[in-house]
C-alpha cells in the first residue's frame, strides 16, 4: 500500500501527505516540536503563504494539525500529544478565533 523509500521500507501514505502536502509547504519536523507556539506559528505561516490551498488559511492549518494528530494518534505519547493540543488553541488565537 505504501510507497517504498530509498531504504526499501514501505512508507505510509499519511507520512507522504504530511511531507508532500499539496496544500501547505510545511517546515520539516514541525509536528515533532515540543513548543506549541512554534507549531502554531509555523502552520500559520505555511497556510498564509500557500497559493495551493482550497480553504481559508485557518481551516487549512487546523486541518493539517488534526490530520497529523489523527494519523499518528496511537503512536503518540502523552508528552508528544500535549503540545499538539495546545497548538490548536494557539492557532485559534493567532487567527482571532475563539478558544475551545
Amino acid at each position: 500500500m505504501g510507497t517504498k523509500t530509498k531504504t526499501g521500507k514501505a512508507k505510509k501514505w499519511s507520512a507522504d501527505v504530511t511531507e508532500h502536502s499539496d496544500a501547505l509547504d510545511l517546515e520539516k519536523d514541525v509536528f515533532k516540536s515540543k513548543d506549541p507556539d512554534k507549531i502554531a506559528a509555523s502552520l500559520k505561516h505555511s497556510a498564509d503563504e500557500s497559493q495551493k490551498r482550497k480553504a481559508s488559511p485557518f481551516q487549512s492549518a487546523m486541518s493539517m494539525l488534526n490530520f497529523y494528530e489523527n494519523r499518528a494518534g496511537k503512536n503518540l505519547t502523552k508528552s508528544q500529544k500535549a503540545p499538539l493540543e495546545k497548538a490548536k488553541n494557539k492557532l485559534r488565537k493567532l487567527y482571532g478565533k475563539p478558544e475551545k
